[in-house]
């Protein structure tokens, strides 16, 4: 956002979500692309030597802790650190 107008990043990570590309990189070089009139090269097949990454779905409940405060979450064994 300090060196591109909104409209042009809101693009850009339409276009990033859509790809299922999730990193700040990724939103650059789609943006890049888009100025320039050329395609976006995404393919990690240029790459191989990249680890593939398995991102899950966020589990709503796994806050609950966190909301409720220190009291709800169990001692271990060890006591206080």
């Amino acid at each position: 956002m300090e060196n591109f107008h909104q409209h042009q990043v809101e693009r850009a990570v339409a276009e990033a979500l859509r790809l299922g590309a999730i990193s700040f990189d990724a939103v650059k070089m789609l943006l890049l692309a888009s100025l320039e009139n050329r395609p976006a090269r995404l393919d990690l097949t240029f790459y191989p030597y990249l680890p593939s990454a398995t991102v899950g779905t966020t589990n709503p409940r796994a806050y609950l802790g966190l909301i409720a405060g220190p009291a709800s979450v169990p001692m271990t064994t060890g006591g206080p650190v």
